[in-house]
């Protein structure tokens, strides 16, 4: 099992750019599939981006391609999400979880960040 413990929430204007973290323990194997998801107010939860513990590709949801960026620092047992171009849609809480990467359900879940974008 992964513990997963997400920070780095807060307030921003939009236009802005903000960085939340993942910090992780317990297990963790070269295999799994590091990810973030975010839920806003009355919406379900939706994937924003994902990336191999170590490294290679990534994947993002259309709705932050060229916006965000996902990278991890193994070294530090980190996993972070970089987010430019803030847009008010993007206000959610944060969330970090992680699977082995041939599964479909991600199984460890962190309880989340909540990140507000101001128009």
């Amino acid at each position: 099992q992964v513990q997963l413990v997400e920070s780095g929430g807060g307030l921003v204007q939009a236009g802005d750019s903000l960085r939340v973290s993942c910090a992780a323990s317990g297990r963790i194997l070269s295999n799994y599939r590091m990810g973030w998801f975010r839920q806003a107010p009355g919406k379900e939860r939706e994937f924003v981006a994902s990336i191999y513990w170590s490294g290679g590709s990534t994947y993002y949801a259309d709705s932050v391609k060229g916006r965000f960026t996902i990278f991890r620092d193994n070294a530090k047992n980190m996993v972070y999400l970089q987010m430019n171009s803030r847009k008010p849609e993007d206000t959610a809480v944060y969330h970090c979880a992680a699977k082995v990467a041939d599964t479909i359900k991600y199984d460890d879940w962190g309880q989340g960040t909540q990140v507000i974008v101001s128009s």
